[in-house]
């Protein structure tokens, strides 16, 4: 399908040798090392240790960081141009690199001081260590307001209490992003983010999620107690917390509307390939009109998608506010993955059903794109209030 970039002041459908550069590389990156062995990690739920060792190598792990901290210095187009590529093949590989790259590189990067720079955004950027973003907890999904994770002031140190849910990276990560309330009666502007490295005592990985799709990344609870946290490890000044997880998020969408929009393509691609290789009724499937129309109306939607994203990422990129294309990016692109895979794994019928021909992967996979770093509601709000702000 053909790949566009969209500006400000028009439409522009020629992207740049740099950019297609990064889209070839990511492709075959997926198609040679995160292929092979794809099944067997989705059953065994095996985090990708080696692929996303290759991942930091490539550079795909720090894409948008600044060469100073050990970056690739690259634009949001090209993450997401890379994110797309290996969303086709593995949404797994697709969130770590997502959440690495547009939560915790990218709050580091724009937020953090020097120091915190220095230590920990550079090895993070070269993906010698991974990331985590902790912000939900077990009663606060989309309500992140309430947060009942706790950082008491105890002068030169927070001491943290609590438990953090359906945390992407939370074993495999040396480093995590907390969110946790400091002074309640403040709500919101109480917040604060800490960086909290593994090991620090009181800091324990809980259970591995058992989870329908996107198995081979590892969501676990983290939990905290009396943990102590230096103060040199706030992120911001005192209360900045709450902006600092909204202002993330908003760029985060970016990523997994294009992690949705690659689900989409996949599942387009494949079922394109079998209608052309599978005959019904004496000829090629492609040639019955009914699977026509489905490939045809999916190809329109996965374009509509694409345009939203490449929309999204082009406006960051050019510095305005992207709230709105953020939220309007991913909660259509999210629909269009859980539509379109349906359809895929109905276009392959019984061979659809099955884990040899990957559909069904994607299908399972593409559910979570409607559901985390915002549901399809909270976009909706996201979308409504910016249309009278």
């Amino acid at each position: 399908m053909a790949t566009a970039a969209l500006g400000l002041e028009g439409l522009n459908f020629n992207l740049s040798e740099e950019h297609r550069a990064v889209q070839e590389a990511a492709r075959d990156f997926a198609h040679n090392e995160l292929l092979p062995g794809i099944i067997e990690r989705d059953n065994e739920a095996r985090f990708p240790a080696e692929q996303v060792k290759r991942m930091g190598e490539l550079g795909f792990l720090g894409m948008m960081v600044s060469p100073e901290y050990g970056g690739g210095g690259m634009d949001t187009v090209s993450y997401v141009l890379a994110m797309e590529e290996i969303s086709k093949v593995d949404a797994s590989a697709s969130v770590i690199m997502s959440v690495n790259n547009s939560l915790v590189c990218f709050g580091l990067e724009a937020y953090g001081t020097e120091e915190q720079k220095q230590t920990y955004l550079t090895p993070l950027a070269a993906g010698e260590i991974i990331g985590a973003f902790c912000l939900s907890e077990p009663e606060a999904g989309s309500d992140a307001t309430s947060q009942t994770t706790t950082a008491e002031d105890k002068g030169d140190y927070y001491l943290v209490n609590g438990t953090k849910n359906w945390i992407t990276n939370g074993n495999s990560s040396s480093v995590c992003l907390v969110i946790a309330q400091t002074d309640r009666e403040k709500k919101h502007r109480g917040i604060n983010c800490l960086i909290a490295e593994k090991g620090t005592p009181g800091f324990v990985v809980g259970k591995k999620e058992d989870k329908m799709g996107i198995r081979a990344s590892d969501t676990h609870s983290l939990l905290f107690t009396d943990v102590k946290i230096p103060k040199k490890n706030r992120i911001g000044e005192d209360g900045f917390g709450f902006k600092f997880a909204m202002s993330t998020l908003n760029g985060g969408r970016i990523g997994i509307a294009a992690q949705a929009l690659g689900i989409a393509a996949g599942a387009y691609e494949l079922s394109l390939k079998y209608a052309q290789e599978r005959k019904s009724f004496g000829k090629q499937l492609f040639d019955h009109q009914a699977i026509q129309f489905k490939l045809a109306e999916m190809a329109t939607r996965i374009e509509a998608a694409r345009l939203l994203v490449y929309k999204a990422a082009r406006i960051k990129d050019e510095h305005g506010d992207y709230v709105q294309a953020a939220a309007m990016a991913k909660l259509f692109a999210s629909d269009v993955a859980m539509w379109a895979t349906t359809e895929a794994v109905q276009i392959h019928g019984g061979y659809g059903y099955v884990k040899e021909y990957h559909v069904e992967r994607l299908m399972r996979d593409a559910k979570i794109t409607q559901i985390y770093e915002g549901t399809s509601e909270i976009q909706k709000l996201v979308i409504a209030r910016e249309l009278i702000r």
